[in-house]
């Protein structure tokens, strides 16, 4: 009946036995071996991330001092043309002060055209009696 058994594919049970000594003892020196190993790869991937993130720290310092550089030179120049805007103040103003009195003086011409239109139509007028 066991060769019928084993035909089929079945196998017998047999009685659990535990590993010899050296067996754990190997088995132990394995699994420390290899916990060792995933430890050492655990804490180089820790490493090259604070690498990572301290060259990336880096590159953003420089990089804000780039932009700080521009900033400052952007205050500069906007304080020059601040300052050659308030020298060009009174001039500016002069041009205001010119064009208001050219307003009024073309207003000026135009009352005194509308003036002569009219004494002309009175000369024609009288012209006429």
């Amino acid at each position: 009946m066991v060769s019928a058994l084993d035909d089929l594919g079945v196998e017998t049970a047999e009685e659990a036995t535990e590993p010899s000594e050296p067996d754990i003892n190997e088995l132990c020196k394995d699994m420390f071996t290899k916990m060792s190993a995933y430890l050492q790869g655990e804490l180089t991937a820790t490493c090259e991330d604070y690498k990572l993130l301290e060259n990336m720290n880096k590159l953003t310092g420089l990089k804000y001092l780039e932009m700080k550089e521009i900033a400052v030179n952007i205050n500069r120049n906007l304080k020059d043309l601040n300052q050659k805007y308030a020298s060009l103040q009174p001039y500016l103003d002069q041009i205001n002060q010119i064009e208001e009195q050219v307003t009024a003086l073309e207003q000026a011409a135009y009352r005194l055209d509308a003036y002569s239109k009219k004494l002309e139509a009175k000369f024609k007028k009288l012209e006429k009696r």
